[in-house]
């Protein structure tokens, strides 16, 4: 836990001990009415707010191998004996230290009636019981609550890597079925594509795997792939990418894009003899619910069919199938992958992500 939501913690945590002393205070009221409500509220927020600030400062005290797992990562409450027994070093604190700090604070001498130390003492091992045992609480529940978010990155995070896994060799079946057309076409060419594809391969599967990487190497990638493509289509495949300085280092999901790219130019652009232009641009958009990253993938091509998307342009298709699916478990329902026809003919994929 980094310094300010320590901080915040601990006030929110004082503010609810000092509420809860406003009710205890209220209570021994009743015992001694002799005295008035301030008269009460001074002792019992000293003594409260004594007991509570040995047992905040004390649980830090406590390697966090042995606390509960706190929700934001820091020390939560100490588990077993060493909870029970911060909890009887607080009390024992705010008793022996909060009462004469109160008589000091109000000019007042020490109480001299035999029961009142007794009954205050059984007074504040009941109230710091109840709070220990609410925090303590609160403490476990946090845990659970940090332990099933746990899961569900850790469940996330496969998740990405296994779809990300199913992309790697469906886009290269694909370069492969490209590559032998053109073994038979064009050999030399080929060879070039073999090459191509050799570093491509060993730019994007040599490294680790990880779940996300800045947006600058998918564009890398992109501009490897687009050149790769460029071997079999020639002078057929113009490609621009758009990638504005602020948005270099935000993180997006590997291979993101390249399945928009490689759908684009398989049925966009590759059935049309001139071929066309595909463009692949980012943007940031302020909304009223954020900033949001604009991908887009736009081409030239054919277009969607005139009866609406086809499978293989719209929801059927593998890599935007799973592209859709990498977004939702990311984002949920927030994050979208549209696809629009140009005005003037050709495709757009627009992938909207929160910022």
């Amino acid at each position: 836990m980094t310094l300010a939501p320590a901080w915040r913690s601990a006030l929110r945590h004082a503010a609810q001990v000092a509420a809860f002393c406003a009710l205890v205070a209220a209570f021994t009221r009743q015992i001694w009415p002799e005295r008035d409500y301030l008269h009460h509220l001074a002792g019992s927020l000293c003594i409260g707010l004594l007991t509570w600030a040995v047992i905040e400062a004390g649980r830090y005290l406590v390697p966090a191998r042995h606390c509960h797992r706190a929700l934001d990562g820091g020390h939560g409450w100490p588990k077993g004996w060493r909870g029970l027994l911060l909890t009887a070093v607080g009390i024992s604190a705010g008793f022996l230290l909060g009462d004469p700090l109160a008589n000091w604070l109000r000019g007042t001498p020490p109480a001299t009636h035999g029961r009142d130390p007794w009954l205050t003492l059984l007074i504040t091992i009941a109230a710091g019981a109840a709070a220990s045992f609410y925090f303590h609480a609160r403490g476990k529940a946090a845990a659970m609550a940090a332990e099933i978010a746990a899961a569900e990155r850790d469940a996330s995070e496969a998740r990405l890597k296994l779809l990300e896994a199913q992309l790697e060799p469906h886009m290269l079946f694909n370069t492969l079925a490209n590559l032998r057309a053109l073994i038979t076409l064009d050999p030399p060419r080929a060879v070039a594509m073999l090459d191509r594809l050799n570093g491509y391969l060993r730019a994007t599967l040599g490294g680790a795997r990880a779940t996300q990487h800045p947006l600058e190497d998918e564009f890398a990638r992109l501009a490897d792939y687009l050149a790769l493509m460029a071997v079999r289509m020639g002078p057929r495949l113009r490609s621009e990418l758009d990638l504005p300085e602020a948005l270099r280092g935000v993180a997006v999901p590997p291979l993101l894009l390249q399945p928009l790219v490689e759908n684009a130019i398989r049925h966009g652009l590759e059935p049309q003899v001139e071929g066309g232009t595909l463009r692949v641009s980012a943007r940031r958009e302020s909304r009223a619910d954020g900033d949001w990253l604009l991908l887009r993938v736009t081409d030239s091509g054919a277009g969607l069919p005139a009866d609406g998307p086809g499978p293989a342009r719209e929801g059927g298709g593998f890599g935007l199938s799973q592209v859709r699916e990498r977004l939702q478990t990311l984002h949920g329902e927030r994050a979208s992958l549209r696809l629009t026809p140009e005005p003037g003919g050709g495709t757009c994929a627009l992938i909207c992500l929160p910022l």
